[in-house]
């Protein structure tokens, strides 16, 4: 007969189950024992064994600790946020993330006495964790499905009509035959397969991933990443390798990183580049693959998401017959796009347009583009000396990185020309500054700088689903909105449905556009700093991101929790 283990004390969720008279000392000193022994936390252990059951805890538990309590069967799991806590802690820790807003995390728990969770999320994360206690039974379920990565067989992605698909290298296209007799044929079928999902679905990037006991195979949808497939692992390298075949890399060149491009023709009159790049990691290359499709450039301005006054301002700037247009902001933020939408506005037979790119990712008939080469000497700096001497009018430079290119775009702006190019800071009095400290001069600044755009990119909100939401007043207001506006203020959260992802579908720019006023250019000749400029600009209404993301929020066209996501400093 098994003795009471008398030196166990009780606390936390076994003190409570006690009191409320859900289990006596002596069982709830056993079943402690008996979940340590199996290595489970003590509620999975009851709940498992069916000593109580997971419902009740969970009531009592919300009333005894002041937390709202939350049914997941109203929650869909393929939907939440899972990528914000890292999978080791969510499975240890038997956690779940819900929502993000701003800096909180809510994140369902059915043991609201695990501090030690609760501090590691918090370190992990950067967030403040607020607990919803949720059902154990419940949340098991939850915690794999939300987790699950879709175990897809080579036969779920063979489909007939993928034995001849118009592929081929940056060079000329080359026809695969998806019937030949070879053991690769399945493999060719399967990359096929790959790359035309992306561009169905409206991916920017593929990533596949190698890894010691699985292959993960993601798309980069609306600037998130998914998981869409999990072929066998040992099948890995093949894959990889028809891939680097298609991009006329090296394949026996596994040490070092390599960089290839592929085109696909959809059609005779549209081809869709892939840009791919290899890196060697501890079980075998990770391969990206950039989808650089040229209709992107040709959306027109009106679909950007420029605000009016912001829209006319940058036409405005682009229309002048010289100075420097300035975009910035991270990768990935919809600069290029930006960029060829007003190349593509000033592109006419009378127009010498010419640009350096590292690499070139759209093809733009009228334009002369230039591929960067640092190894062969052909720098930034090197391609615009070549393109003063060729009678231009407009130049693009695809980034400023140093003072030299710095140095030639700012005179060739001051000397007649239009020139655009990108730099990489977090907003556009940032930018002033980060030229500053290159080393341009401030009354070059001043002289030559028309317009300096910062932009980010949010995910719309799926016009079929999108539902409304009410939020606290408080939240409101710490969000940025007016307590004028509360009482007709109507937002929308996201749902999802079988035409968007989770509740999103396409993307919106968020824009920072800002000229250079008298007070401004004072300053910079002053040598002000980045904060100062900020103050600046913010006294003389310019908006910053923030500002303009609530402004897509009051419209419905995207969420407060996606302008969270993307202007959260």
């Amino acid at each position: 007969m098994a003795t009471e283990p008398t030196d166990i004390q009780l606390r936390g969720l076994a003190k409570l189950l006690v009191q409320e008279g859900l289990l006596t000392e002596s069982q709830a000193r056993n079943n402690i024992k008996e979940a340590k022994e199996n290595k489970v936390q003590l509620i999975s252990h009851l709940v498992a064994n069916k000593v109580v059951d997971s419902n009740t805890i969970a009531q009592k538990a919300s009333v005894e600790f002041g937390l709202p309590f939350l049914d997941l069967d109203a929650v869909d799991c393929h939907s939440l946020p899972i990528a914000l806590i890292n999978e080791k802690l969510i499975r240890k820790h038997h956690v779940l993330p819900l929502l993000q807003r701003g800096k909180t995390l809510f994140i369902a728990v059915s043991d609201p006495t695990n501090h030690l969770g609760v501090e590691d999320i918090k370190f992990q994360t950067l967030m403040r964790p607020e607990l919803i206690l949720v059902e154990e039974s419940k949340l098991s379920r939850a915690i794999e499905i939300a987790l699950e990565v879709p175990e897809t067989t080579m036969m779920d992605l063979l489909d007939s009509d993928l034995d001849n698909v118009n592929l081929g290298a940056d060079d000329g296209a080359v026809v695969v035959d998806g019937n030949s007799d070879s053991d690769e044929a399945p493999i060719v079928r399967f990359v096929n397969k790959v790359l035309l999902d992306a561009i169905k679905k409206g991916a920017s990037d593929i990533h596949m991933e190698p890894y010691e006991k699985n292959f993960r195979i993601r798309f980069r949808q609306d600037g998130m990443l998914y998981a869409i497939a999990s072929p066998p692992v040992n099948i890995a390298t093949r894959i990889i390798s028809r891939v680097k075949v298609m991009s006329r890399m090296d394949i026996a060149e596994r040490r070092v990183p390599q960089d290839g491009r592929i085109k696909l023709l959809l059609s005779k009159t549209r081809a869709i580049d892939f840009r791919v790049n290899t890196c060697p990691t501890l079980f075998g290359e990770k391969v990206v693959l950039r989808i650089l499709d040229p209709t992107a450039a040709q959306l027109g301005i009106e679909k950007l998401g420029f605000e009016p006054e912001q829209q006319q301002l940058f036409l405005k700037a682009i229309h002048k017959p010289y100075g420097l247009v300035l975009v910035t902001g991270p990768t990935g933020s919809g600069k290029t796009v930006s960029l060829y939408t007003g190349l593509n506005i000033l592109n006419s037979i009378d127009r010498n347009i010419s640009t350096a790119e590292d690499p070139v990712e759209i093809t733009v008939e009228g334009i002369n583009q230039v591929n960067v080469n640092n190894k062969a000497g052909l720098t930034f700096a090197a391609a615009l000396k070549a393109f003063l001497r060729q009678d231009p009018d407009v130049i693009m430079v695809g980034d400023i990185r140093d003072l030299e290119t710095a140095d030639i775009a700012v005179k060739a702006a001051q000397t007649g020309h239009l020139v655009l190019s990108t730099l990489h800071t977090n907003d556009a009095p940032q930018t002033l500054n980060r030229l500053m400290q290159m080393g341009v001069a401030p009354f070059n600044i001043v002289s030559a700088v028309n317009l300096i755009m910062a932009q980010r990119l949010a995910r719309r909100l799926c016009e079929r689903c999108k539902a409304p939401i009410k939020f606290p007043d408080k939240l409101l207001l710490e969000a940025g909105f007016t307590e004028e506006e509360l009482p007709d203020l109507q937002l929308f959260a996201p749902v999802g449905c079988d035409n968007c992802t989770n509740g999103y579908k396409g993307r919106v720019g968020i824009y920072q556009v800002m000229t250079l006023s008298e007070k401004m250019c004072e300053l910079i000749l002053e040598g002000g700093n980045s904060l100062q400029l900020t103050q600046l600009a913010k006294a003389e209404g310019i908006n910053d991101l923030r500002a303009s993301g609530l402004n897509k929020v009051r419209m419905g066209v995207t969420s407060l929790q996606e302008i969270d996501r993307v202007t959260k400093e």
